[in-house]
């Protein structure tokens, strides 16, 4: 009896062992890994990085944002759809440039025929063309006779004068229309009559600082549009932003008051606003050129004095 107790705990140790020599496999997925890994990498790349993009940055307001691009601030909400101008967040990514302004991608199109193609015998067409010369106007021929062709072939008969299309005739009369005003072809004056204070400086003053009195005129440098009239840049004060191209805008700003308006359109030497102090430790006009957003020396353009 002992010794069939021992074989049956013996046999039990055994089958113990066995069923714990056999651990359960790791599961290893293949596949997603790779897959969550390209994913990531495509998370990771920035919208601000790619062209037409701007990240706001703190201390950025849709104002700066669009003067700094160029920009109308109005297009700039519409393109990003904001209902209020005045709540953008560090962080968003918003679009600088008009969407239709992407490079179109040119998508090719299958030749297609615009009516059956229609077979003739040799007969047929030598028949076609026949008919097709008789029914030539006759302008321009002369019967024939052994006279006619001794004078052809002596190239005594005048050719008929062929005719000059309507539209090569009208594109010859129309006169050559003068390009619209681009880059910097644009007439400028000086926006006022004082004295500089303070002249362009890449690193500091982004345009020029004239001096004068609270309630001076301040002129349009140019013809242009009323891009911004309003307070809400700051350190500029109260400021008038005209465009005057698809390049060139133009920037007044430290005014007392203003006498234009957002879409008003505006003529050289056109009275725009008053000179003042807002945002600034004396009376001045703080005068800017921009060319595609950026700052350029306004005395580079203005005429000498």
């Amino acid at each position: 009896m002992n010794m069939l107790r021992g074989l049956l705990m013996a046999a039990a140790v055994a089958l113990l062992g066995a069923c714990a020599s056999h651990e359960p496999a790791p599961v290893e997925e293949r596949g997603a890994p790779a897959v969550a890994a390209k994913a990531g990498a495509a998370a990771t790349v920035p919208a601000a990085d790619r062209a037409g993009f701007y990240t706001v940055k703190k201390g950025d307001t849709l104002y700066s944002i669009a003067l700094d691009h160029g920009q109308d601030y109005k297009d700039v909400a519409a393109w990003n759809y904001l209902e209020n101008p005045n709540l953008i967040k560090i962080g968003q990514q918003l679009r600088v440039v008009p969407p239709e302004s992407a490079a179109p991608v040119a998508v090719a199109k299958p030749v297609s025929s615009s009516g059956p193609v229609e077979i003739r015998t040799a007969q047929a067409a030598a028949s076609a063309n026949t008919d097709s010369y008789k029914r030539e106007p006759k302008g321009g021929k002369i019967p024939w006779s052994e006279d006619a062709l001794a004078k052809a072939r002596q190239g005594d008969v005048a050719k008929p004068a062929e005719a000059k299309p309507a539209a090569a005739e009208k594109a010859a009369d129309k006169p050559v229309e003068k390009p619209a005003v681009a880059g910097d072809d644009v007439d400028w004056m000086w926006p006022a009559s004082g004295k500089v204070m303070a002249g362009y400086s890449e690193a500091g003053n982004k345009g020029v600082d004239i001096a004068g009195k609270v309630g001076d005129p301040v002129v349009a440098a140019a013809g242009g549009i009323v891009s911004y009239a309003g307070a809400g840049l700051r350190g500029y004060g109260n400021l008038v932003v005209l465009r005057h191209n698809a390049n060139l805008l133009s920037v007044y700003a430290h005014n007392s008051k203003l006498l234009v308006k957002e879409k008003d359109t505006v003529t050289k030497g056109q009275k725009i606003a008053e000179i003042g102090s807002s945002d600034a430790d004396s009376p001045r006009l703080h005068f800017e050129i921009r060319r595609q957003g950026k700052p350029a020396d306004p005395q580079k353009f203005l005429p000498p004095r």
